[in-house]
């Protein structure tokens, strides 16, 4: 399906990086198949050299020469970015291309806005992403969700391309991209500082910063890894680790007493409350 599109970056930042690199270290695309555009031509070289994919300095240039357009422009030079872009749509030539935008918290309706008050008339089909930042080792969680005026063709070809990075769900209402938000996109920083609770924890108890964050990370990893993999509930999975009597007990017992559940889902209620705060609504 991706081989025989070409796909461009308008903002080659860190998300644009990662999935170039996963989409090529994954047979998905060539390097040749790949487009990038931005404002700071050292960007360009630099990804340039590094993964060998032709780069535009004009962002209408690069749309133009491309199938999919991917935008992972900053929030406020959406607006700006969808007029550089709109004449590439006025015409017959756009027929056939795709917008993914993983810009955040701007709506596809807002951005489809911004084209017609560019003088677009025709449909343009935009689909919405949220990924997090573990796509840049190939462990990202993305949820898509389709514009107006985009199908199953378009959801394909976006689930196609975050596939190369991780995983990838779907969600019919937009408004809930913003629960997206506040879980997995967020989310990897709660893990973080769950991670640095562990370290500090075992730091407190004796045990070497290094060792105290090697068995961190590998117990968070292998955690979710046995989560993923497994076909049991995870109320089952914490069970079988939690002896009655035992020390994993005493632990879940602390953290209950703690409001650990509701520290966590309160965390995730906060940051889906500002992601609306953001996106106006």
């Amino acid at each position: 399906m991706l081989k025989e599109k070409t796909i461009c970056f308008l903002g080659a930042g860190n998300l644009a990086e990662a999935l170039i690199k996963g989409l090529i270290s994954s047979g998905r695309l060539s390097p040749g198949k790949i487009v990038a555009s931005d404002k700071l031509p050292n960007r360009l070289v630099l990804l340039a050299e590094r993964y060998e994919i032709k780069i535009y300095n004009e962002n209408a240039q690069a749309a133009a020469d491309s199938d999919i357009i991917f935008i992972t422009v900053k929030p406020q030079d959406a607006a700006i970015l969808m007029k550089e872009i709109a004449p590439v749509f006025a015409g017959r030539e756009a027929v056939g291309k795709v917008i993914i935008s993983a810009v955040a918290g701007v709506t596809t309706n807002a951005l489809l806005d911004a084209l017609q008050t560019s003088g677009v008339e025709r449909p343009v089909p935009i689909v919405r992403a949220m990924p997090n930042t573990p796509v840049t080792v190939r462990q990202g969680a993305t949820a898509l969700c389709a514009g107006i005026y985009a199908g199953r063709a378009e959801l394909d070809l976006a689930a196609a391309l975050f596939g190369a990075v991780g995983k990838v769900i779907e969600v019919a209402d937009e408004s809930l991209m913003d629960a997206v938000t506040g879980l997995s996109g967020s989310g990897p920083a709660y893990v973080f500082y769950f991670i640095e609770a562990l370290i500090e924890a075992g730091v407190r108890l004796g045990l070497n910063r290094a060792d105290a964050k090697t068995l961190a990370v590998q117990t968070v990893l292998g955690a979710g890894l046995l989560a993923s993999e497994s076909d049991a509930p995870l109320d089952d999975l914490r069970r079988a680790v939690t002896s009655p009597g035992g020390t994993t007990m005493e632990g879940i017992k602390s953290l209950e007493a703690n409001g650990f559940k509701e520290i966590v889902v309160g965390a995730v209620e906060a940051a889906t409350k500002r992601a609306k705060e953001l996106s106006g609504r």
